[in-house]
């Protein structure tokens, strides 16, 4: 898995994490494209740094996100409830 060394990440790199996308440009289409909510507000910005606690909501599912800054951790991502 992937190792974060700060308590950030960018929406598409999240996204491409999640397996929500395979690819940095299909996540850049979403995002522009409106799909995507951060905090409950529709973000289209790719680069958005997201920090833990943040809950991104996609395809009817939202996920929360919390980054574990130790070296000896894995990223860990909480499952909030989907949404309806």
């Amino acid at each position: 898995m992937k190792k974060i060394r700060d308590n950030t990440i960018k929406l598409n790199q999240f996204l491409k994490l999640m397996g929500i996308v395979p690819t940095g440009g299909q996540a850049k289409l979403m995002i522009q494209g409106g799909d995507v909510q951060v905090n409950g507000m529709l973000e289209t910005r790719r680069g958005r740094r997201l920090v833990p606690g943040d809950q991104v909501t996609i395809q009817g599912q939202t996920l929360e996100v919390n980054l574990n800054n130790n070296e000896d951790q894995d990223v860990v991502i909480n499952f909030a409830e989907e949404t309806e």
